[in-house]
């Protein structure tokens, strides 16, 4: 009706996940997570009109009516596992299905199935890239509760491991996240330099170009290895949250 909005979202700091996405590290590159801002925060800007503002108006109250007669569904996971477990096959989430009318054949059923995301074709352009077979809820979920348990019992053991994984192995000498990323700002300086020189004419063609390729790559590899520190630090940062908390937890789910 001849305005639009600018401001609509807006990216704060990243929300804590339950588990890395497929094919990604836990923590990324950009470390953002984007939400909506609400609508007397948008900045109006005006735009070719496509409808009459009555008419826009009309159709915004027949859709608050169509909200207040239709039937409200539950949003958000509705089974324990949901988004928890990953496929051994292809490396995709599980999700909650429920049965449909047919395959309950009539009958009542008090569990659903866990399901691949990638044994679902219409995801992938028509063709599955998992055949791994769908397990149900109630099965999967009691297995591992019963191996939570013996944790919360003895909730020492699962700190002990935790403590174990946030040791380095003695055999391997990993930089600090700071040196790698002191080397990083000298190797971009380097290279800064360098493209000055070749634009000043100071150097020739066949002596810059394998210089600047060398230089890239070690950049690169630099950026893979701070990534991978950064992945690590962040890792260990929750594994301590973890263990100073883990305690605390299992007594108040033990004595419930």
């Amino acid at each position: 009706m001849g305005t639009a909005a600018f401001g609509k979202t807006r990216q704060d700091p990243l929300r804590p996940r339950l588990r890395a996405q497929r094919g990604r590290t836990l923590q990324p590159r950009r470390a953002v997570s984007t939400g909506d801002v609400p609508q007397e925060e948008w900045g109006p800007i005006p735009v070719p009109a496509l409808v009459e503002p009555e008419v826009f108006a009309a159709v915004q109250e027949q859709l608050r009516e169509h909200q207040r007669h239709a039937r409200q569904s539950k949003r958000g996971a509705l089974y324990l596992l949901q988004g928890l477990v990953q496929c051994q096959q292809c490396g995709y989430a599980y999700y909650g299905k429920r049965l449909s009318p047919s395959a309950r054949k009539g009958k009542p059923r008090a569990y659903a199935y866990y399901r691949c995301l990638g044994t679902d074709a219409y995801r992938f352009g028509g063709e599955c890239v998992c055949h791994n077979p769908q397990v149900r809820t109630d099965l999967l979920d009691l297995a591992v509760w019963r191996a939570v348990c013996p944790f919360l019992a003895h909730p020492e053991r699962l700190a002990e491991a935790y403590r174990r994984r946030l040791q380095p192995a003695a055999h391997t000498q990993r930089p600090a996240l700071a040196f790698v990323e002191e080397q990083l700002g000298k190797l971009r300086q380097g290279l800064a330099r360098l493209i000055d020189r070749y634009a000043a004419g100071l150097l020739d063609k066949h002596e810059f170009e394998p210089r600047i390729i060398r230089l890239r790559q070690r950049l690169a590899r630099l950026e893979e290895q701070r990534q991978a520190l950064a992945d690590e630090a962040a890792l260990h940062g929750e594994l301590q949250l973890i263990i100073g908390r883990l305690e605390d937890f299992a007594a108040k789910v033990y004595d419930g």
